[in-house]
């Protein structure tokens, strides 16, 4: 496949431009490095901001919290900036951070740089041409498991990372504090979501043996694949969710955002993320894939994939609720209600039927 489809930034969206000065005058300080300051962004994502810096002759990605979002709650720089510090020396896949910053009178908001890499994203929306063919596509997504499950083997104590999180009861938490952000951002009714955050209280499973570094957002377009090689990814993006806990709960965000090529056109409608391409896995060929390579038991997988279906959800409902409150002029939101029904629909089916695969 040809190398020019490498991601790349564009112009900065209304409204959330950097202060060039400030930013310009900080950089030249703490990187003791002087030339021109270019910015750009990079167009996707519907969390934090991500931009593209080069000063003088090198490219660095910068991360802030998007506008108007509570920084405390979902959208902490410093505590991404640690993971990825301490992941770097033994996960490869981690980009290398930089600089951290947390004085707001620089661009308004904590923020810290890391280093640009290079490569392929898959996104939901792609040219026609640059679609990987079903034997490139398989061997993409072999390699996605096999890195997710590279990500859970990594000893927490090992790099120090034990205190990071509270693994014990994270499940509970984890379900308790999604449905209180749901009903904090609501603004219509929904009520195949609320049923599904219900059944998630009363279906709770046991607490795992062990637990595990999760990233929390594992999918395709925070992925970077090699140009040369797509097969190969050379690095996962967006930590901003990233903590200790049960596994199960990262591979069950992963399946929320997995459409199989049979679901029905509403599902696909969604765009969450290209797996519906030829020679990709489904959802339940993922966690076979993923209990095969990692030898973890995937008993009680449906739970996790509700989950991840509800948690999608109220991500998707707390920015349609900024949208609405006027806090973000992206136009990309406006429809974004019409996500939350489709992802409570969804997993009331798969409630339903006791599956993940073929559910209408």
């Amino acid at each position: 496949m040809p190398n020019h489809w490498e991601d790349k930034p564009t112009e900065i969206r209304k409204g959330e431009s950097l202060p060039v000065d400030h930013l310009e005058s900080f950089l030249r300080n703490h990187l003791l490095k002087n030339g021109p300051l270019h910015i750009a962004q990079f167009p996707s994502g519907f969390s934090n901001l991500t931009y593209s810096v080069v000063f003088g002759n090198q490219e660095y990605v910068l991360r802030r919290p998007p506008i108007g979002a509570n920084i405390k709650s979902g959208h902490d720089m410093k505590r991404e900036y640690d993971i990825l510090s301490a992941l770097r020396p033994t996960y490869d896949k981690v980009p290398k951070p930089i600089l951290y910053c947390d004085d707001k009178t620089i661009i308004g908001a904590p923020f810290y740089l890391m280093e640009r890499v290079h490569g392929i994203i898959l996104r939901a929306k792609m040219p026609k041409e640059m679609l990987p063919g079903e034997t490139l596509m398989a061997g993409i997504a072999n390699s996605f498991v096999d890195a997710f499950v590279e990500l859970h083997a990594i000893d927490v104590h090992q790099v120090g990372l034990e205190s990071f999180g509270k693994p014990e009861g994270y499940c509970l938490r984890q379900v308790e504090g999604w449905t209180k952000r749901y009903f904090k951002s609501k603004t219509d009714e929904v009520p195949k979501i609320e049923a599904s955050a219900k059944w998630l209280l009363d279906n709770m499973p046991e607490e795992p043996r062990s637990y595990s570094v999760i990233h929390n957002d594992f999918k395709y377009d925070n992925v970077v694949l090699d140009a040369n090689d797509w097969t190969r990814i050379k690095a996962i993006l967006d930590w901003e969710m990233a903590t200790i806990g049960n596994p199960l709960m990262d591979l069950g965000t992963s399946l929320g955002y997995w459409v199989n090529p049979d679901d029905p056109d509403f599902m696909k409608a969604l765009k969450l993320t290209p797996t519906t391409l030829a020679g990709n896995l489904t959802r339940e060929e993922l966690v076979h894939r993923y209990a095969l390579k990692s030898g973890r038991s995937v008993d009680g997988i449906l739970f996790y994939y509700v989950y991840g279906l509800f948690k999608i959800a109220v991500i998707i409902q707390q920015i349609y609720y900024r949208y609405k409150k006027g806090i973000t002029q992206d136009p990309r939101f406006e429809r974004l209600i019409d996500g939350v029904r489709v992802l409570g629909e969804v997993a009331q089916q798969a409630i339903a039927k006791k599956q993940l695969d073929n559910l209408f």
